[in-house]
């Protein structure tokens, strides 16, 4: 009796994309969004590589995950080619679709999170010349395509969607955080570069795009806050994208530490000095905005969670956001050797590392049984007007 029981228990489980009417509508609506998946298991990676507590086995792990992120960047890419290439109307919607567009930001930040794993864990496996060939390559691709996005995708939320006023969410800092990320993955590639003209001009353009990403953050989180405050949260499968404030919060300190030790010995005094100080004296207010945005962000969530959040892809704005964090105070523990940092850079990293692990699982499950490749259902307090 129990092995006929055991047997039927077997018999009715989903079988592998059970939820697709055919094995190639895997492909059919396959959008940019998907990308974050790349961005957060290469960020459990990176923030690994600079933890200012080294545990037995730690780079190893790390080393892993990003092996694991770049392999599903390269089946990221491959999908998206044959996606393009059979459902072109699709993948050129998805710019039409006020949430769907704001997520063309994550290609390109997948593009450097693998780029930048490369350069602080890849040179053991494929040697440092190679290393750097790939992370400057993805760098290159990645901030092209990231200053790209900085002025299409607002351009087209200005002249063809229409939101109301409650339609501010976190994903519209989306495609105005890659500058940010290549400001400080830039900065890592400076040592590498011919010293003199190449190094400086390395510099300013990074803090160029500091700058660009910062100003737009400055400019849509009021936008933000403002709607939190007069519509409420809104949809529950939208409030992950809260955690999104975190990413051009953490990036910016992050690409401030990385771009003071970078300035060094490349611009000229008093200005290297000043880098230096601006790491610090920047960084720390910026933490603590970002911890309170953290505090409320994770309170929403709970509170949602008790009356039912369903996932979706947006659950991976639970992992990049805060491992930008960890970067950015593993950076301040490091300038200032403050105990009270470093302790927190890895609870920080023990709560990146349980996030991701959780959304991961989520994530597999939702793909192997087909409902991650479903449309993507519409939000009705959005609107696009071609």
């Amino acid at each position: 009796m129990n092995t006929l029981l055991r047997r039927s228990e077997t018999d009715v489980r989903p079988a592998p994309l059970s939820a697709l009417a055919h094995p190639r509508d895997v492909f059919a609506y396959l959008g940019p969004n998907w990308f974050a998946s790349v961005m957060g298991t290469g960020i459990v990676a990176t923030a690994a590589a600079g933890l200012p507590v080294h545990l037995p086995g730690l780079r190893f792990a790390a080393t892993v995950v990003w092996i694991t992120a770049a392999l599903l960047l390269l089946a990221l890419v491959a999908g998206w080619a044959l996606h393009l290439r059979r459902h072109r109307d699709a993948a050129f919607g998805h710019a039409a679709d006020p949430v769907m567009a704001q997520f063309w930001g994550a290609p390109p930040m997948a593009l450097m999170t693998v780029g930048g794993g490369a350069l602080l864990l890849g040179g053991a496996l494929i040697g440092e010349p190679a290393a750097v060939t790939v992370d400057l390559v993805l760098w290159s691709a990645g901030t092209g395509l990231g200053l790209l996005t900085a002025v299409a995708i607002p351009y087209v939320m200005i002249t063809r969607h229409r939101v109301g006023p409650d339609a501010a969410f976190g994903g519209w800092l989306m495609p105005v955080v890659p500058p940010m990320v290549s400001a400080a993955n830039g900065a890592l590639l400076v040592p590498h570069l011919p010293a003199g003209q190449a190094r400086l001009d390395m510099v300013i353009a990074c803090y160029a795009m500091f700058g660009i990403s910062l100003v737009a953050t400055v400019v849509i989180l009021p936008q933000l806050w403002s709607r939190l405050v007069h519509h409420r949260v809104g949809a529950a499968r939208m409030v992950p994208t809260l955690w999104i404030v975190l990413g051009p919060l953490g990036q910016s300190i992050t690409a401030a530490h990385l771009l003071g030790r970078a300035a060094d010995g490349v611009l000229p005094d008093p200005y290297a000095a000043g880098a230096q100080m601006l790491a610090v004296l920047y960084g720390v207010p910026a933490m603590g905005f970002a911890l309170l945005w953290l505090a409320l962000a994770a309170a929403i969530t709970v509170r949602t969670a008790r009356a039912g959040l369903p996932f979706s892809l947006t659950w991976w704005s639970f992992t990049f956001p805060v491992g930008t964090l960890v970067t950015g105070v593993t950076g301040l523990a490091a300038r200032t050797g403050s105990a009270m940092l470093t302790t927190l850079a890895v609870l920080l990293y023990g709560l990146l590392v349980v996030a991701w692990a959780t959304v991961a699982s989520r994530t597999v499950r939702g793909a192997w049984y087909g409902q991650l490749f479903l449309p993507p259902a519409a939000t009705p307090i959005l609107r696009a007007e071609i």
